[in-house]
This record gives C-alpha cells, sequence and structure tokens, in this order.
C-alpha cells in the first residue's frame, strides 16, 4: 500500500500515484542509477505497472514517492512486512541524479524509520547495501543501523563480485 504524506524539512514523503511511473522507467534504465541495486536487467513500463498495482493492494509493503516541493526525485519503502513477528526490509532509491548528494537520503530513511516504529509499531527494521554504496550505508548508520555482517562476494555486478552489507536497528535502540 502507499503510506501517508509524511513532510519533513527538505523532503516529503507521499503516496505515489501512475504519473510517476514513468520516472521508474527512466531512472531504472540508467546503469549509473542501478548500479547498486538488486536488478538484473531495466522494467518494462508495463511491468512498472504491474508493480504499482500489485503494491496498491499489497499489506506487507508501505511505499512512498520522494518529494522536492512539487519534483518526484525517488522512492522509499518498508517491505515484506511479518505483522507477527514486527519486522519489516527498507530500501530507498533517489532515481534523479541530480539530487544525489545533498542529503535527502538521510531525512528520508529518519522519516520512514519513524513512521515504521511510531505508527507501524514494528520492533526490527532490516537492510542490505550492495558494494561500496557509501552514501546508502552513512544514511542507514545515520540513523542507527547496526552491521549485522558482510555477505563477502555475494552479488556478480558490474564485472566484479560486490560485498552486500547486512544491517538491522531495533526500536528500542532507535528510541534510545
Amino acid at each position: 500500500m502507499f503510506g501517508p504524506t509524511i513532510e519533513g524539512e527538505r523532503v516529503r514523503l507521499a503516496p505515489m500515484t501512475k504519473t510517476q511511473i514513468e520516472s521508474f522507467v527512466a531512472w531504472m534504465a540508467d546503469l549509473e542509477v542501478t548500479r547498486w541495486l538488486g536488478m538484473t536487467h531495466a522494467p518494462t513500463i508495463e511491468m512498472e505497472h504491474e508493480w504499482y498495482e500489485r503494491i496498491s493492494k499489497s499489506d506487507k509493503d508501505y511505499i512512498w514517492g520522494i518529494f522536492i516541493g512539487d519534483k518526484h526525485i525517488g522512492s522509499t519503502g518498508v517491505h515484506q512486512i511479518d505483522w507477527r513477528n514486527r519486522n519489516g526490509v527498507t530500501g530507498n532509491l533517489i532515481g534523479d541524479k541530480t539530487e544525489w548528494g545533498k542529503g535527502y537520503g538521510s531525512e528520508v530513511v529518519a522519516l520512514r524509520t519513524r513512521f515504521a516504529f511510531e505508527e507501524l509499531g514494528l520492533q526490527k527494521l532490516k537492510t542490505e547495501v550492495i558494494g561500496s554504496n557509501i552514501a546508502s550505508r552513512k544514511a542507514l548508520e545515520k540513523a542507527g543501523y547496526k552491521t549485522m555482517g558482510i555477505a563477502r562476494k555475494e552479488l556478480w555486478r558490474h564485472g566484479a563480485w560486490q560485498d552486500v552489507w547486512h544491517a538491522e536497528l531495533l526500536r528500542d535502540e532507535w528510541a534510545g
């Protein structure tokens, strides 16, 4: 499902509409954008429409578009929510390369984390970062995510083996 609007200082998380699907198709066709994602090929517009419909009906996913004013720059979410055990898997994408390196990711992670713990009542958030995606890892560590381990040479991407950083954040550590 699409999460409610959450206003931050510089970013806004808001429900996505079908009009944003074209942005995703363009971003996913850019190898620089998808470099650290778990994708092996760019989705078609039809695939993105199917994803949108599936997410809109899901009770195990909360997804937001990331906006600067009215400009759609990416997405974030809590996925694979296990309601019984109160945990989920998180992820971010800043697809608009003109907005990279401006610290938006840290604010997005903080807003999403607060919602997951305070509104959804989750106890644990899990994530992973592929390769040397230092910006993503720093944003997650700033929010309190702790290293659970490194899966060495886990994935073959762009002609080289990549490690995968696994991390988690517990509600009581976050609230601490």
